[in-house]
């Protein structure tokens, strides 16, 4: 299981660094979706995997307990992710109405504050 766990982490970080690093605001933003969603992954497997364990450590409990706090961590981190997904894709809408386009290259003229004649 831990396996399978660290190659879908390992997975969704290299597809969010690949779609971030591409010349579309798009695709920017599933990249950084996807990124938010191998954190989340990580943030739960730091808690044990665990089966059929407690989240709370009691005099019953035979083999141990499961720590609740990275649940506690992944759910903080679900909503933020959302709340920030939202806002750079108002973003993304916003310059694309503005220019027509979604590319996010630049020219040299236009890194260095001179228009094109």
């Amino acid at each position: 299981m831990e396996l399978l766990l660290a190659s879908a982490v390992g997975i969704l970080t290299a597809g969010g660094i690949y779609l971030i690093l591409r010349q579309r605001t798009f695709p920017v933003i599933i990249g950084l979706s996807l990124l938010s969603y191998a954190v989340n992954l990580f943030l739960f497997a730091t808690g044990r995997l665990a089966l059929n364990q407690p989240p709370i450590l009691n005099k019953y409990a035979e083999v141990g307990y499961t720590d609740p706090l990275p649940q506690a961590l992944v759910l903080t981190a679900i909503v933020i992710s959302f709340g920030m997904t939202a806002v750079v894709l108002m973003m993304a809408l916003s310059a694309y109405l503005a220019s027509k386009d979604d590319r996010i290259d630049m020219t040299d003229s236009d890194a260095q504050g001179g228009e094109d004649a």
